[in-house]
């Protein structure tokens, strides 16, 4: 499995990092594009805080094992293989018997700076954050004080931690409790008031 290497900061607005990014020599790969996923739990995924996670990207549909294991920098593991077809591998997927249980919906855009990816995520009933990922510890560092953010600002782990954040009150672990996540949706009643 490949351990993945990210930090989150949250809470900003897209212009200013834009800006930032640009600022800075960042190249944007990818413009703002809707990504949809589909996400798969057995209970003995759940116990281990892993899913299986079907996602287009707007560009490649990626099928991945994600696997949470610690808090920090270095807290996923994951094995990713690039699919075909979304709508056809899920298809696949639950005539083999397995039932996805959340359908979500997310905006992303994609840049590179240096050697890591930075990218702006858009998800329903929340503020927009950016996700530094890279090789190593040190690279996304760098290019976290590049941007201007302060490591003790720094948020680790996906995005259930950034909506937990958000809806301290919320009676699930996130959305990967809620069967559908999409942005003309009202916040659903489990998440309680946002801050």
């Amino acid at each position: 499995m490949k351990t993945e290497i990210e930090v989150k900061f949250i809470n900003i607005t897209i212009d200013a990092i834009q800006q930032r990014l640009l600022a800075a020599g960042a190249v944007c790969e990818q413009p703002m594009r809707l990504m949809r996923r589909a996400l798969m739990e057995t209970p003995d995924m759940a116990a281990k805080d892993a899913f299986l996670r079907l996602r287009d990207e707007g560009n490649k549909v990626t099928l991945t094992y994600k696997q949470h294991l610690k808090t920090g920098i270095e807290a996923a593991n994951e094995i990713e293989t690039t699919v075909d077809d979304f709508d056809a591998t899920k298809a696949l997927l639950e005539a083999s018997g397995m039932i996805f249980h959340t359908y979500q919906e997310s905006r992303r855009e994609t840049w590179k700076l240096g050697d890591v990816e930075v990218v702006i995520d858009v998800w329903p009933w929340m503020p927009p954050y950016i996700e530094i990922e890279g090789d190593n510890e040190a690279s996304i560092r760098e290019a976290a004080a590049i941007l201007g953010f302060s490591w003790d600002e720094a948020v680790f782990g996906g995005v259930d931690v950034v909506y937990r954040m958000v809806y301290p009150a919320m009676s699930v672990r996130g959305v990967i409790d809620i069967p559908l996540v999409r942005f003309d949706d009202p916040v659903p009643q489990e998440f309680g008031a946002a801050l």
